[in-house]
Parts: C-alpha cells; structure tokens; sequence
C-alpha cells in the first residue's frame, strides 16, 4: 500500500471518528426519547412512543413551539433581505470606511451572547418591547443578519462584474439589471440564507431568554424545564428540535450547491 493511499486511509479514519464523537451523544439522545423507562439503563427497555406523547400534552410546549416558528420565519425574511442589502453595497460601491462598515455588520455573532443579551434587554426595556415577539424578532435579526450576509457577499464575489455593466449597456435601469441579473444569480445564497437564518433562530436561546419576558420560544422553554427535574421528555423535544434544524441546514446546503457561478463569456 501506498503512502498516499495509507494517508488518505487515516484520513478518513480521522474524520470518521470525529463525527462518530460529535454525534454520539445526539444518537443516544435519540435513542433514550424511544425508551419506555423513566431512566436510560442498559439494555433499554421497551420501545415506546410515551414522551413524545407526553410533549404533545403538555399545556407550555404547543405556545412555545408557535412563537419560535413566528419568530423564525420572520427572522429569516427580515435578515436574509438586510443581508443582501448589505452584501449589494459591498459588492457594488466603494467608499471611505467600507472595512470599518464591514466590520460592524459582521460583529454581532462574535460578541458573548450574555453581554449581547444583555445589551437587548436593556435597549428594548427601554422603547418598550420587552416580553414580547417584536423583541425577540428584532435580537434574532441582529444575530442572524451577519449569517444572510456572508452567504450572500460569498455568492456576489463569485460574479464577474462585467455581467451587470452589460445589462447596462444594452438599456437596462439598475433596477432592472437587478431583477434580471443579480437577483437570478444570487438566487440559491438568498434561499440557503433564509433556511440557516431559521435554523440560528430556532436554536438560539441565551438572547431570547433575557427579552422573551412570558412569550418563551422552544428553546427558551427547554431550558426552563431543566431547572426542574431532568425528565426523559427533553430527550424527545431535543430529537425535534434537531431534526428540524439539520433538516433547515441540509436544504440550505443543496440549496448552494444546485448552481455554479456563472462566469462572463470570453
């Protein structure tokens, strides 16, 4: 065997190992949300669908689950619009500061979530939307927007530039060059950012616990049942949870992948 071939062997190893510990504790998680008994032991006991029918009971779960998935949804169109607003004006302008302005558009996700948190609630304790949908929404959109926007910003620096100023020249507005030519193009990065911007969204609890007041999202009511007693039930509301985030984040990722940049002919 080559060295080539051994290495790309431990390679793989490598990798596959990695997954396997990273995904470990979300198999078992899965796993112990079918068992019938109220603590995980080995072997299992029997199969059984009672948490999950639990769940479907329980007064708190079916008001937060509405609220993330409002919150969610608007997050995503909201953020994936300012986004490509703000991956256009890089693309298409240059100014003074332009690094500085990428910069802040950037920053949120790099900031603690707890100062971040705090920082919102805050602010909007301030105008008076605390503990109310508005105020996740607005949080979300700012955590969310920089996501939209490297998506987007990726997707324009793959254009060649040319293909604008030619819709130019033949008689387009800029308006129209947009609808025909930038739109279409950056078609699959605005779809894959509405789908990652829903899935940060529905996973993100730290900043929605600070705002969210009585108007808990999925997230926040998970945590809020932690700190009772540890109850088999989360296992299954985590296996929701993430199967529909990886669900939003897998659509996004064939979503970026349907189309190669197209590039100006020669």
């Amino acid at each position: 065997m080559s060295l080539r071939r051994i290495g790309t062997v431990l390679l793989w190893c490598y990798v596959v190992t990695v997954f396997a510990f990273i995904m470990a504790p979300i198999a078992t998680s899965f796993i112990v949300s079918f068992n019938f008994d109220r603590f995980p032991t080995l072997p299992l006991g029997a199969f059984s669908l009672r948490w999950y029918q639990d769940i479907a009971q329980d007064p708190m779960l079916p008001p937060a689950f509405r609220n993330t998935i409002i919150v969610g949804f608007t997050v995503s169109v909201i953020a994936t619009t300012l986004g490509f607003a703000a991956a256009y004006t890089d693309y298409r302008y240059r100014f003074a500061g332009k690094q500085v302005y990428l910069a802040l558009a950037l920053l949120p996700p790099t900031i603690p979530v707890v100062i971040l948190g705090l920082a919102m609630l805050i602010f909007l304790t301030k105008i008076g939307l605390f503990g109310t949908l508005k105020a996740i929404i607005i949080s979300h959109i700012v955590v969310c927007l920089p996501f939209a926007m490297a998506l987007i910003r990726l997707r324009l620096s793959q254009m060649d530039q040319s293909l604008e100023a030619a819709a130019w020249n033949l008689g387009a507005t800029e308006w129209r060059a947009m609808r025909d030519v930038i739109l279409p193009f950056t078609l699959p990065a605005i779809l894959a950012a509405l789908f990652i911007t829903m899935a940060v969204s529905f996973d993100e609890y730290a900043i929605a616990w600070f705002v969210s007041g009585f108007q808990e999202t999925l997230p926040v009511r998970i945590l809020a049942m932690f700190q009772g007693q540890v109850s088999p039930r989360i296992n299954a509301i985590g296996s929701i949870v993430f199967t529909i985030t990886m669900t939003l984040v897998i659509l996004a990722q064939a979503i970026l992948l349907l189309r190669r940049p197209a590039r100006a002919p020669d």
